[in-house]
């Protein structure tokens, strides 16, 4: 799952009391309350892409990407020698 930090969330202009619904998280974050949001997303010269995150009231964490949906639109293969990654849309070849 697409975790999305609260700052982060904040900062793109979501209002929490605004959020109707509510996610529950697994592991170290489960004690942390998660509300489910879409932001319209533009990666490099892609196309917006719309993902789903689960935005949780938690600052000390990252910005995750996930199976859902992150990796369900794009492929990415991870080059580690050289420290890079390559990123595709799915069925773009």
């Amino acid at each position: 799952m697409n975790v999305l930090p609260y700052r982060l969330g904040k900062g793109l202009g979501a209002i929490w009391s605004a959020q109707q619904a509510t996610l529950r998280l697994a592991g170290n974050l489960g004690h942390m309350p998660a509300q489910p949001l879409i932001v319209s997303a533009s990666i490099a010269d892609f196309a917006p892409v719309q993902l789903a995150f689960a935005w949780t009231q938690a600052d000390d964490l990252p910005l995750i990407l996930g199976q859902v949906n992150f990796f369900m639109v794009f492929d990415v293969c991870f080059f580690r020698a050289q420290s890079v990654f390559e990123l595709r849309k799915q069925g773009a070849r």
